[in-house]
């Protein structure tokens, strides 16, 4: 082949069936100069990211263009579709939240009404500010001994979607942050005899689908508009996702209008090489690293099992024949801890301090470990030794001195229906003062509040603060929870009376 033929299969990425970043790679390597964006021009000389400028381009002949997909991307995010078997996937570089905003502004009109599960991420609500819209909720009912949300009850939201005829779009989380899974098929057929659009954020679940061990995707639960981060439990850099339509009641040129508005126009060809060889390695390893998987959670649940004040969510459901709603992920291990003198809180900082063993996050009386297809037999190993001697030692030794800060009686998840004076949006734009929190029950809320990880929020703006989630606030700050809209001050954002 001629070098001119050569540098032609280079810049068109296709010569041999190459994947985005082989394509990359081998541009980066030729001599090609680049007299265009970015500035860095693959300098090895600029600075101590340099190594990583190889790859990084902009939308130059032959590497097509994310917003008008007809080439290289527009083949790799159709490898990615028939990974999931879905209908149509597009990359995003902006992160699952965009593709939220994109889900949720595409199936909706300004004004309209929306039918959100309350535990859903906080971007679901700042799509229904962008949209104006009127939400109505479905609050999960609570897993009596976890303290969590459980799955979503398809007859409930049929019920609210009597109630609210108007609702013609709906959206919950499955799964939720701490791994618990709805029956999406239900849900949807639910939604469809309403003649209604089902958006599910499966941002934590884009493993599923992918092995028989694990539960299927929304995809093939007939969700219309389904969110995955890549990130989140695959191999692939931070901020990098997935959005899949199905059917034909999603608007598709409205989905990509809006994803032309949401998402950058100059979209890291790093980021979509990593999504490309994300799907790519999946295909050619899943099977092996699946199967891989579930043996290293088995032994870690049989040598967790002689624990007292220890449990892991998923164990002690299958040991107890549970009857709730919902599955449970393995990829998510909520770890429990059942003694007066620790908590959630604590639980995460001895695990940090004294084992470097940084978890996912802390709530009440749990900590959350994300588990994934990557993680190897030592990192399996080490939370399951450090769980059995901080088992063993909580008699031994005071748990305060320990882990540093004392214990606090907390509720789980569970808060109370709140009441809604006027839409989030009317409330966004209204104007705003602070209060403390000994001096806000009765006020309106004016800004979102909730615990992050995993940004489920408390609070929405327009909602009345009731004495009850005054206290569920105070007992999260006591208990040492990241409780974002609650200042340093101890003051909270709420409407100017008579305002």
């Amino acid at each position: 082949m001629d070098k001119t033929a050569a540098d032609k299969d280079i810049i068109q990425g296709r010569a041999g069936g190459k994947g985005l970043y082989e394509a990359l790679a081998e541009y980066g390597g030729s001599d090609f100069y680049p007299y265009h964006m970015p500035g860095h021009k693959r300098n090895k000389d600029a600075g101590e990211m340099a190594a990583y400028f190889g790859i990084d381009i902009t939308e130059i002949d032959g590497f097509d263009d994310l917003h008008h997909a007809e080439g290289i991307l527009k083949c790799a995010q159709e490898r990615a579709g028939r990974l999931y078997g879905a209908e149509e996937t597009f990359y995003l570089v902006n992160g699952s939240t965009c593709g939220v905003l994109a889900a949720v502004m595409t199936a909706t009109e300004r004004g309209s009404e929306i039918l959100l599960a309350r535990n859903c991420h906080k971007s679901v609500y700042h799509a229904a500010i962008l949209q104006e819209l009127k939400p109505h909720y479905y609050y999960p009912p609570l897993l009596g001994e976890y303290g969590i949300c459980d799955g979503v009850d398809a007859g409930a939201v049929d019920s609210l979607l009597a109630k609210y005829p108007a609702c013609k779009t709906v959206v919950i989380t499955s799964p939720t942050y701490e791994g618990i899974v709805s029956d999406v098929k239900a849900v949807a057929d639910v939604v469809h005899r309403h003649d209604g659009i089902l958006i599910v954020d499966e941002a934590h679940g884009a493993h599923f689908g992918l092995d028989d061990s694990i539960p299927d995707s929304a995809v093939a639960c007939g969700a219309d508009l389904v969110v995955h981060s890549l990130h989140k439990t695959l191999p692939s850099m931070t901020q990098t996702a997935l959005l899949h339509v199905q059917g034909d009641k999603v608007d598709r040129r409205r989905l990509k209008d809006y994803l032309g508005m949401l998402q950058t126009s100059s979209p890291s060809y790093v980021m979509m090489a990593a999504m490309d060889c994300c799907v790519r390695y999946v295909e050619e390893h899943g099977p092996e690293r699946f199967a891989y998987m579930r043996r290293q959670y088995e032994s870690f649940c049989t040598k967790i099992s002689n624990c007292k004040y220890i449990r892991i969510g998923k164990m002690a459901d299958l040991s107890e024949k549970r009857h709730y709603l919902a599955d449970w992920d393995i990829g998510k291990l909520v770890i429990f801890v059942r003694h007066p003198s620790m908590n959630g809180p604590q639980l995460y900082h001895i695990l940090r301090e004294k084992y470097r063993l940084q978890m996912e996050m802390a709530a009440a009386d749990y900590v959350v470990a994300i588990m994934t297809i990557m993680d190897t037999k030592e990192g399996w190993q080490r939370l399951a030794d450090a769980l059995c001697e901080i088992d063993d030692r909580i008699e031994e030794e005071n748990a305060v001195g320990m882990a540093g800060m004392e214990p606090s009686p907390v509720h789980g998840a569970e808060w109370p229906a709140a009441e809604s004076v006027m839409t989030p949006a009317a409330a966004f734009r209204s104007s705003r003062e602070k209060t403390a929190l000994s001096k806000a029950q009765g006020r309106i809320c004016a800004e979102f509040v909730d615990l992050y990880p995993p940004g489920v929020p408390v609070l929405v703006p327009g909602e009345r603060i009731s004495r009850d989630t005054l206290t569920h606030m105070e007992e999260y700050l006591q208990a040492g929870l990241k409780v974002q809209g609650v200042s340093a001050e101890g003051e909270i954002a709420v409407l100017i009376q008579g305002v």
